[in-house]
């Protein structure tokens, strides 16, 4: 059977040049088959990834980038990775939801044969399918999602919040796991506080981790992270950032979580920790790391990148979400029709929290 029924049409916002504005487009509404299902789109999120997914590239450093092409995404191609919605039809191998059923998407979905696929780590595949990267994505009516079990319940919860939970909330998660277990008093920094970071906040403290200090370059972000409630806040530009940094740390600067991942916030993160101490580069805004190698085993420092999370740890964050009641970050819902000037609010640094962008009637 042909998995398009002629008959039904469904909307996309569709990126089909690099850099240009997504694309309003009509297309053949999919029918699922086998264990597929059909996604009715209320919510999806729009993360800074998408602008590098819209710019087709990364910053590697020295004036060189990595295509994305050559990671797999191919034009034309819906963006949107944080989705959640409804059930609308299953495929005749479904047993676990129905239509109506309210999902979030895990939309990190590899080959499904390798062994990193089949033991669970779907997210690390070297051959994947994500959804709004290499596959269909959410900025749309309607997603097909390959399997059932990639559907996590969040009934009960805000739909707008929620959908954040399948990027940020899971990225911010599984980077956290990667510098437990933490000894009491020992002190990490958090740099970037935009939806990430601010994430990254309410967990450490949900958790009982800290002291805390939030760095970051917004005079409005840093109020934010107090409200939140850290130990200390830093502006990285200043002439003495790091002096200010070591003196906040002490000696017992155990981890730094990078969620900027720039040249300058590395090196700063780096310098800053403790022996033994624990760097997580997490965001994607490009450049390279430079230092001194042997300092690496002399300092047993260990640097060590985290990529989103697997849909195990994303199951366990939203567990964690309902047990502690985690407060909601800042969320600013738009009509979906309005994704172009979100991503142009998020590229010009005008989003303190996160865009959510919420379905609109054909």
């Amino acid at each position: 059977m042909d998995i398009f029924s002629p008959a039904r049409t469904t909307r996309s916002w569709r990126l089909n040049v690099s850099c240009d504005p997504l694309v309003l487009t009509e297309e053949a509404r999919p029918v699922p088959k086998g264990r597929e299902v059909l996604m009715k789109v209320s919510h999806c999120g729009v993360c800074h990834s998408d602008l590098h997914i819209r710019e087709g590239k990364y910053n590697i450093g020295g004036g060189r980038s990595l295509n994305l092409s050559d990671r797999g995404l191919k034009l034309p191609l819906t963006l949107g990775h944080e989705i959640l919605g409804t059930v609308e039809a299953v495929g005749p191998e479904v047993t676990s939801v129905k239509p109506g059923d309210r999902r979030l998407l895990h939309t990190w979905i590899g080959c499904g044969d390798c062994p990193l696929c089949k033991s669970g780590d779907e997210n690390l595949c070297a051959t994947p399918q994500f959804l709004g990267v290499q596959a269909r994505g959410g900025f749309a009516d309607h997603v097909l999602v390959r399997d059932e079990e990639f559907l996590v319940d969040v009934e009960g919860l805000d739909p707008a919040l929620a959908a954040t939970y399948a990027c940020s909330g899971v990225t911010v998660f599984s980077a956290v796991n990667k510098i437990r277990p933490h000894r009491e008093g020992e002190k990490i920094a958090v740099f970037g506080i935009g939806g990430l970071g601010q994430t990254a906040l309410q967990l450490l403290k949900a958790l009982g981790m800290g002291p805390v200090i939030a760095i970051d370059p917004s005079p409005e972000k840093r109020r934010i992270a107090e409200s939140i409630g850290v130990a200390a806040t830093l502006d990285p530009t200043a002439p003495d950032a790091a002096k200010q940094l070591s003196a906040f740390a002490g000696g017992r600067l155990a981890a730094a979580l990078d969620f900027v991942g720039a040249e300058d916030t590395t090196s700063l993160a780096i310098n800053g920790l403790r022996k033994g101490g624990q760097l997580v580069i997490v965001g994607l805004f490009g450049g390279e790391l430079r230092y001194p190698l042997p300092f690496i085993p002399m300092r047993a420092i260990s640097i060590r990148g985290s990529y989103v999370g697997s849909l195990k740890e994303l199951k366990e964050f939203v567990a964690l979400v309902r047990q502690v009641k985690l407060p909601a970050i800042p969320i600013e819902t738009r009509p979906m029709n309005q994704v172009n000037q979100a991503l142009h609010d998020l590229e010009a640094g005008k989003v303190a929290g996160r865009i959510v962008l919420e379905a609109v009637p054909a």
